[in-house]
């Protein structure tokens, strides 16, 4: 979730809409966050596999026990997974869950990662150059003080889709080393010629692009819709939003390759062979808030709901295997 009033998950209403949600049903919500979607899940009577890389979300869900009664059940409704959603299929396998009902997944940066200085996320506010998801690995300013130029121009243009990634990378080498958000945004701001008061700061593409490449964000999608299209039962039922081109963008090749739609299209994702039967059907257009929404939600202005039903045919092996 970008950009707004921290903590209000996204599509809310249109995402337990598109799930269609039983009591009894078996539910994975593939990126916890502060737990807006498992929320609605638990209360719809569902049992949840909530999934999050960052420590700091698995912990603030434990340390609210009141909040989260269902943790504590006999059998539990709240199971926490503290791992990436691209490992759902074997975290699921090590306590017996072969299927489930359903799996959401809300793409990108949480509000608590964006509104945490010491994150290094954004650059609202100055912080460490971070942006690890997962607060292991190399950091952003491990990326940015390491890299050559090259590298790092094609890390701006490919996920930040930077026209001037050459001259923005450039003075980045240049003014090495970087180690504070406030540091970065100073540097991309002046190659890029900002002046205050424009609608949107040339920081921010350049902040995606590397906070993308640092948490391998496009390879994590891919990996956890081959998961989902794993451990979906015959007619469960898949939910992404996600928050800009590049992702949403994968979901919908995603979808319609699987749908049988797009079997010669996709550059990105593995190809099945024609007479694979399809695994998805139902595949919804692209559902965006209403203005109501905007209105309360800022951050959900650049949000994209898409989903799907799976049918009973196997998962893919072969794009499985491309993970």
């Amino acid at each position: 979730m970008h950009e707004g009033s921290p903590h209000i998950p996204v599509l809310l209403d249109e995402v337990v809409s598109a799930l269609e949600i039983e009591p009894g049903d078996v539910m994975v919500d593939a990126t916890l966050g502060a737990g807006g979607y498992t929320r609605r899940l638990l209360d719809a009577g569902a049992t949840v596999h909530a999934f999050d890389r960052d420590p700091d979300a698995i912990a603030a869900i434990r340390a609210n026990p009141s909040k989260w009664p269902e943790l504590e059940c006999d059998p539990p409704r709240l199971v926490l997974h503290p791992r990436r959603f691209s490992e759902m299929v074997e975290s699921l396998a090590e306590i017996d869950v072969d299927k489930v009902d359903g799996v959401v997944m809300d793409i990108g940066v949480s509000s608590m990662q964006l509104d945490q200085a010491e994150r290094g996320f954004a650059f609202a506010s100055d912080g460490p150059l971070d942006m690890r998801m997962s607060q292991e690995g190399p950091s952003a300013a491990d990326f940015l003080n390491e890299a050559d130029e090259a590298e790092i121009a094609d890390v701006l243009y490919l996920y930040g889709e930077e026209r001037q990634s050459r001259r923005v990378a450039r003075a980045i080498v240049a003014a090495r080393p970087l180690e504070t958000t406030g540091e970065l945004a100073r540097v991309v701001r002046k190659a890029l010629g900002y002046r205050p008061g424009a609608p949107k700061d040339p920081a921010t593409r350049s902040f995606q692009a590397i906070r993308i490449h640092v948490n391998g964000e496009l390879d994590e999608l891919d990996a956890g819709l081959m998961g989902a299209e794993t451990v979906l039962r015959s007619g469960g039922r898949l939910a992404v939003v996600s928050f800009h081109s590049l992702e949403d963008r994968k979901v919908k090749r995603f979808l319609r390759d699987a749908s049988g739609a797009g079997q010669t299209t996709s550059r990105h994702l593995p190809q099945v062979a024609a007479d694979h039967p399809a695994t998805f059907t139902c595949v919804s257009k692209a559902i965006r808030p209403g203005e109501a929404e905007l209105a309360v939600n800022p951050r959900s202005r650049s949000a994209t709901l898409r989903s799907a039903v799976r049918t009973d045919a196997p998962a893919r092996d072969t794009h499985r295997s491309a993970a």
